[in-house]
């Protein structure tokens, strides 16, 4: 076995592979950038090289500063993680050339399956069946339209390197094509290097189910079961589940095999996944159709190790090392159901686009059957330069009833503050009945987007008082402390009880939720507390702060235990499984003038200007596109909101943005009357 590995990546599945090498008595390499100088997998590492700038074009692509890096410390392999240079077959020839066993299928593998177009071509031949499409080189935007017609709308463009959602465009009428295609194009161009696409049918009804495969040199294959992937938003999965609900044995035999003969077809080895897509409408009857097949570990696989019991990466290393399959395919067996979800820092009330900022707090559950898959800790930042994925969350239960349980509760646990995220979204999915009954496709969040994105909700009476008195015993702590400390600790002025002359003992905090005030007003009794919101009644409270930080609170007999963190001004309040955040406010502090200034649009988050398309002094109607952005190599599009005149645009192609920047001065119609 190896002595050595180096990762050529970042984040969670960098921290992934070091745990195994650390079971397993290897020695282990991390890369970084500037911007990961303190990141956790550098931290985890035992040794790490700095590659070059935050931008992962100067740094984590570098394919020669990566190979100079093994060379430098002595690493015999490269584990290239996922994403970056994982499906590059060029990095993978490099490796071979340098005498670095690259952890990962032949490049010849990974080039068959690098284009979607190609890659069904050779499924097409291999037997394995195909969405009706057209995966052809020739790329005439005429002959793409004329395929898309012979088809049948809607249709599904989709970029045929890379994945992860990136240079996909469902397309519903031929008036919408010129468009779409041209996005897919740019956006493809701009995250793999290459803006070819294949045209497809697009499932009304469709499941995402992928197969886990593995083969050794010897090209022995197995596969280790299926995974649903099918809760997806703009093309990228949030959710996945082993098995897939509902799947009988005949199907998943036929899906297995299908997928081994796929490996099989082109020389595969290591860890791969077979993705297909299902028909689950009525008049389909679960056909299956090949969609692409992945050149790597994913990053799903921890729900398909929770019911196999096996370690996928040690397999890839025994695999690369020239050792043959662990198991083989009889004595690989289904134990209970896992569930995976990703949490990201992104805004789903805002079309899910990615937020940055710093994990200003940070404490993932824990419990049985819980897992937490992570590449960062409290106080890291996540940045514009990467994927803004916080981290996995698995958990595995004797059946999907139990894992649902224990995903739900360990959602409810789990904190985050100093940034938006999807955690809220996740809980609502998981709480949902459609997806306790399994009734599962990629529309899911579509379909019940009224449920899952319901906008603001009121908080609760219970959090306000919870984060009003956290504040008071607080203080009063550290009260006692600097009393027990000083010379005289029985001073009238070490007392924080809200003594008044002449008046009953209280105090009054002061909050906004969204556009909502509200005053909460803390009585001091002495057998405890009395707490009054808004207009409300006076309710009787005690509490007190644990020494691990939790806050055991009994309101009104209501007894529950909470954790408040406190952000600048927002302050962050988990209770009985609620999560709501207030801002405090002083209603006496001056706030100078708050003149709003119309006609803005701005961005909705850092980014880089990719295209322009409006100039000073246009006239659009509402909808119209004016500016293309990209962060995190996902292309966002700011149309006009309502008729009107392009004022000034500030930015050009190529320009990067930060979040909240005007990018053009827009004055609507009826401002100009």
């Amino acid at each position: 076995m190896f002595g050595k590995v180096l990762i050529a990546n970042r984040g969670e599945i960098a921290c992934r592979v070091i745990r195994t090498c650390r079971r397993l008595g290897i020695a282990t390499v991390a890369v970084c950038s500037e911007a990961d100088r303190n990141a956790a997998h550098v931290e985890m590492a035992d040794e790490a090289v700095l590659l070059g700038p935050a931008p992962a074009r100067d740094s984590y692509l570098k394919a020669d500063l990566i190979l100079k890096a093994a060379r430098d410390t002595g690493a015999r392999a490269i584990h290239p993680g996922y994403g970056f240079l994982s499906e590059n077959d060029a990095f993978a020839e490099a490796c071979a050339a340098a005498g670095v066993v690259f952890i990962g299928p032949p490049a010849d593998a990974i080039r068959a399956m690098g284009s979607k177009s190609a890659a069904k071509r050779i499924m097409e031949k291999a037997g394995v069946p195909l969405v009706p499409g057209y995966h052809g080189e020739d790329q005439d935007p005429e002959l793409l339209l004329s395929e898309a017609r012979r088809i049948g709308w809607p249709v599904l463009i989709k970029a045929t390197a890379g994945g992860g959602g990136k240079g996909m465009r469902a397309v519903h009428s031929e008036a919408e094509f010129p468009a779409a295609l041209a996005g897919a194009k740019r956006e493809a161009a701009a995250s793999f290097g290459d803006d070819r696409v294949l045209i497809e049918k697009y499932l009304v009804t469709p499941r995402h189910i992928e197969i886990q495969v593995f083969a050794d040199q010897s090209g022995q294959a197995v596969y280790l079961f299926e995974r649903d992937c099918s809760i997806q938003r703009r093309h990228q999965k949030v959710v996945e589940e082993a098995p897939a609900p509902g799947m009988d044995e005949a199907t998943r035999r036929a899906m297995g095999e299908a997928a081994v003969k796929a490996a099989q077809a082109i020389g595969y080895v290591g860890a791969g996944t077979v993705e297909f897509i299902v028909d689950a409408s009525p008049e389909g009857k679960g056909a299956f159709y090949f969609m692409e097949m992945n050149t790597r570990l994913q990053v799903e696989h921890p729900v398909t190790e929770a019911i196999t019991g096996e370690d996928l990466v040690d397999w890839q290393l025994q695999v690369a090392d020239g050792r043959p399959l662990p198991l083989a395919q009889d004595e690989l067996t289904i134990n209970g159901h896992a569930i995976e979800v990703r949490l990201y820092a992104e805004d789903p009330d805002g079309d899910f686009l990615p937020a940055t900022g710093r994990l200003a707090h940070l404490v993932p559950p824990v419990g049985p059957g819980v897992r937490v898959d992570s590449g960062v800790r409290a106080g890291d930042e996540v940045s514009i330069h990467y994927d803004p994925m916080i981290a996995k969350l698995i958990v595995h239960g004797a059946d999907r009833a139990e894992a649902i349980r224990r995903l739900q509760a360990a959602l409810a646990d789990y904190e985050v503050a100093g940034l938006k995220t999807n955690l809220a979204f996740l809980r609502r999915v998981a709480a949902h009945p459609a997806f306790a009954a399994a009734e599962l496709d990629t529309r899911f969040i579509e379909r019940h987007r009224a449920d899952l994105l319901p906008g603001p909700v009121p908080v609760s009476d219970r959090v306000l008082a919870t984060a009003a008195l956290h504040r008071l015993l607080v203080l009063a702590g550290a009260t006692a402390e600097r009393a027990a400390a000083s010379s005289d600790p029985h001073s009238p002025w070490a007392i924080a009880d809200g003594w008044r002359m002449n008046a009953v003992s209280h105090v009054d905090d002061h909050f906004r939720d969204g556009e909502r005030e509200i005053a909460v007003r803390v009585h001091f009794h002495a057998a405890g507390y009395g707490v009054s919101v808004g207009e409300g009644p006076e309710q009787p409270v005690r509490a007190t702060i644990e020494a691990d930080g939790r806050m055991i609170v009994d309101l009104d007999g209501h007894r529950f235990t909470a954790r408040v963190a406190e952000v600048g001004a927002r302050v962050h309040v988990w209770a009985a499984g609620e999560h709501a955040a207030v801002e405090r406010f002083d209603p006496f502090a001056f706030t100078g003038d708050e003149g709003a200034g119309g006609g803005r649009l701005v961005a909705p988050m850092p980014g880089k200007v990719v295209q322009v398309l409006t100039e000073a002094g246009a006239a659009v109607t509402k909808g119209t596109p004016l500016i293309v952005l990209e962060a995190m190599k996902m292309e966002h599009t700011i149309s006009a909101p309502v008729d009107g005149t392009v004022e000034a645009v500030h930015y050009a192609a190529g320009d990067l943005v930060e979040d909240g920047a005007e990018l053009i001065a827009f004055a609507p119609a009826e401002a100009k009357a």
